[in-house]
C-alpha cells in the first residue's frame, strides 16, 4: 500500500509547483505530476483549470443532493403536529433517509470505482427527483407516505460516495486532503434546506420547496452530464463488484476510518437532522428560530471540513482527529447538563460543530492517503455508510430517551463517552497504523 502524502513529498514521487494556485495542488499539473504517480488518476496531461472545474461541479452536485436529502428534517415538527406523531415517529421520519442514504453508499461507491463520477453523478441526481416530487405532492399526508418517500429520498445521500473517488483521482496525494475537504463542504446543502424549507412552506405551501429542489436537481443532472469528465489515468477495477467489496472489507483502514467517521460525520448528521426538534423541546424555541440555529451549526461544520483536510495535509490526519474529538468530548459533556442557551449552550454547540466538521475532513484525508487507488470508492462507500449510520442512531436514541425520561441528558452524555472512545482509538491504533504505512516513526 502506498505511503502518505508526506512520504510522497519526501520521496519525490509527486512534485508540487509554487504560485498562487498551488494551494489546490493543481498548478500546471502537466509539469508537476509524473506519469508514474503511484495513486493513479492524475495523468501528466491534466491541467489545473480542469481539475478545479471538476472539483467545483462535484461539490455543487454534493450540495444539491444533500439539500434534497435533508428536506424532511426542518419540517419534522410541522408533520408531528399535523399528523399527531410521537417523538419516536418524528425521529423515524428524519432518520429513514439517513440510514438508506448511508447503506446505499456501499454499492454506489463501488459502482463509482467501476463507472466513474461522470456516469454516477447524473444518475444519482435524476433518481433523487422522483421521491422529492412524491413527498412534495402527495407523500406528506400520512406517516406511511413520509416513510416511503423518505426511504427513496435516501438516494440523494449516496452522492458523497460518488464524489470522493471522483475528486481524489483528479488531485495529487499531497493535496487530496484539502480537495476532498472542499468537496465535503457540499454537506452544506443541509443548510440550504434548513434556511429555506420552512420559509417556503409558510409562504407558498408544502409542495414548494420540493418542486424547487426537483428543478435544481434536474438542472444539475444536465450540467454534470455535459461537464464532468473522469480523470485521465483513473484506475478502473476489473474484479466483480462482490469481490471488490470483499477485498475492501479486509483492509484495516476501512474499519479504522469507518469507526472514526461514524462519530465525526455521524454526530454532524445527527445534529443537523435532530437539532431543530431538540431546541424546540429543550429550550422552547419557535420552529423557524430552531431551524436557523441548526443552519448556523451546519454552516460552521461545513466551513471547518476543508480546514480539517488542509490541516491533515500539513500535519497528519490523526493529530487533527485527536484535537477535534477532544473538543467533542468536552462540548457534549457540557451540553448534557442542558445549560442556558446563551452563552454556554451556544458555545458548546458551535464548538462541537467546528470539531465535527474538522474531524470529518481529516477522516477522508486519511482515506485518500492510505486506500488503494482502485478501491477509494469502495472504501468511501463503507466509511460513508458508517458515518450515515452514525447519524441514524442518535436521533432514535434521543427520541426514545426523551419519551422515557423527559430529558436529553443521557443521550448527550453517551455522545461524550463515544467520542472519548474514538479519541483513544485515534491516538493508539490508528496513529500507529498511519505511521507504519507512511514509513516514519510513530512519534514523528
Amino acid at each position: 500500500m502506498e505511503g502518505s502524502a508526506g512520504t510522497n513529498r519526501h520521496r519525490g514521487t509527486v512534485g508540487i509547483s509554487g504560485g498562487p494556485d498551488s494551494i489546490l495542488g493543481v498548478t500546471d499539473m502537466s509539469s508537476t505530476i509524473t506519469s508514474t504517480a503511484p495513486r493513479g488518476g492524475t495523468a501528466g496531461s491534466t491541467t489545473s483549470p480542469r481539475a478545479v472545474v471538476m472539483l467545483v461541479v462535484a461539490t455543487v452536485g454534493f450540495a444539491v443532493n444533500f439539500w434534497a436529502w435533508a428536506l424532511l428534517s426542518p419540517l419534522a415538527p410541522k408533520f408531528k403536529e399535523i399528523l399527531a406523531l410521537s417523538p419516536l415517529q418524528q425521529a423515524l421520519v428524519v432518520a429513514v433517509p439517513v440510514v438508506v442514504g448511508s447503506l446505499g453508499r456501499i454499492p454506489v461507491g463501488a459502482l463509482t470505482d467501476r463507472f466513474g463520477g461522470r456516469v454516477m453523478f447524473p444518475l444519482v441526481s435524476m433518481a433523487t427527483i422522483v421521491p422529492v416530487l412524491y413527498l412534495g405532492l402527495s407523500g406528506n399526508a400520512s406517516l406511511t407516505g413520509l416513510l416511503i418517500g423518505g426511504f427513496f429520498l435516501g438516494i440523494g445521500g449516496t452522492a458523497f460516495a460518488v464524489g470522493v473517488p471522483f475528486v481524489s483521482a483528479w488531485f495529487p496525494p499531497a493535496r487530496r486532503g484539502f480537495a476532498i475537504g472542499v468537496f465535503g463542504a457540499g454537506m452544506g446543502g443541509t443548510a440550504i434546506s434548513a434556511l429555506t424549507t420552512v420559509k417556503l412552506v409558510t409562504a407558498h405551501g408544502t409542495a414548494t420547496p420540493f418542486v424547487i429542489t426537483a428543478i435544481v436537481l434536474t438542472g444539475y443532472a444536465v450540467l454534470a452530464a455535459l461537464v464532468l469528465r473522469d480523470a485521465p489515468g483513473r484506475v478502473v477495477p476489473t474484479e466483480p463488484l462482490t469481490r471488490r467489496l470483499a477485498e475492501t472489507s479486509k483492509l484495516k483502514v476501512t474499519w479504522q476510518a469507518a469507526s472514526l467517521y461514524a462519530v465525526a460525520f455521524g454526530g454532524y448528521v445527527a445534529f443537523s437532522v435532530y437539532l431543530p426538534a431538540y431546541l424546540k423541546t429543550a429550550y422552547g424555541l419557535p420552529q423557524a428560530d430552531a431551524a436557523n440555529r441548526m443552519a448556523g451549526f451546519v454552516l460552521l461544520a461545513v466551513v471547518m471540513r476543508p480546514v480539517g483536510g488542509w490541516l491533515s495535509d500539513r500535519v497528519s490526519p490523526t493529530r487533527v482527529l485527536s484535537g477535534a474529538l477532544g473538543v467533542v468530548v468536552a462540548g457534549a459533556a457540557a451540553q448534557a447538563f442542558t445549560p442556558g442557551l446563551v452563552p454556554v449552550g451556544t458555545i458548546a454547540f458551535l464548538a462541537m460543530a467546528g470539531a465535527l466538521g474538522t474531524a470529518s475532513g481529516a477522516t477522508f484525508a486519511l482515506v485518500a492517503q492510505l486506500a488503494p487507488a482502485d478501491k477509494v470508492g469502495s472504501v468511501t462507500g463503507i466509511v460513508g455508510a458508517a458515518g450515515g449510520l452514525g447519524g441514524f442512531v442518535p436521533p432514535l436514541v434521543m427520541g426514545i430517551l426523551y419519551q422515557q425520561y423527559g430529558s436529553y441528558a443521557a443521550g448527550l452524555a453517551a455522545l461524550s463517552v463515544v467520542a472519548a472512545a474514538a479519541l483513544l482509538l485515534t491516538v493508539t491504533v490508528v496513529h500507529r497504523a498511519a505511521a507504519t504505512r507512511a514509513d516514519v516513526p510513530a512519534g514523528a
